[in-house]
């Protein structure tokens, strides 16, 4: 597989629809997505000085962050909406030439920031509720 270009990492915010329909989050400059797999600790005496894991025992997350320049597109504007309603809301994060994760995430911080000789930026926080999918491209 052959590099990939970091401004094809998409965020994309569903409407709700049937059929549901993602639009693409305006002005985004920078996008992690970290995959979360919490491990249950199982050491006991009988193990010895080896740590032992429980496995398939913890909980299972994704986080995903992001920041960019304010543009006032009607996505900004979606996801502050979605930021004072505090709701779950389908999401897709397309990584290029590899796949599309979709689920359903809460807007957990929502940053705007500016310097007084620069452009208006803001940064954001989504984590994962329930499963999410995952299907190559």
């Amino acid at each position: 597989m052959a590099a990939q270009k970091g401004s094809a990492l998409l965020m994309k915010i569903g409407n709700a629809a049937s059929p549901e329909v993602f639009t693409t989050i305006g002005g985004m400059r920078s996008t992690s997505i970290s995959m979360n797999d919490e491990i249950v600790d199982v050491t006991n005496k009988d193990s010895g000085r080896q740590r032992e894991i429980l496995a398939q025992g913890g909980v299972v997350s994704m986080t995903v962050s992001g920041s960019g320049v304010f543009t006032d597109s009607a996505s900004e504007t979606t996801l502050e909406s979605k930021f004072d309603q505090s709701s779950l809301t389908n999401y897709q994060f397309l990584v290029p030439d590899f796949g599309t994760y979709t689920g359903k995430f809460m807007l957990t911080t929502l940053e705007y920031a500016g310097e007084f000789n620069g452009e208006v930026t803001y940064s954001f926080t989504f984590e994962s509720s329930g499963t999410i999918t995952f299907a190559t491209v």
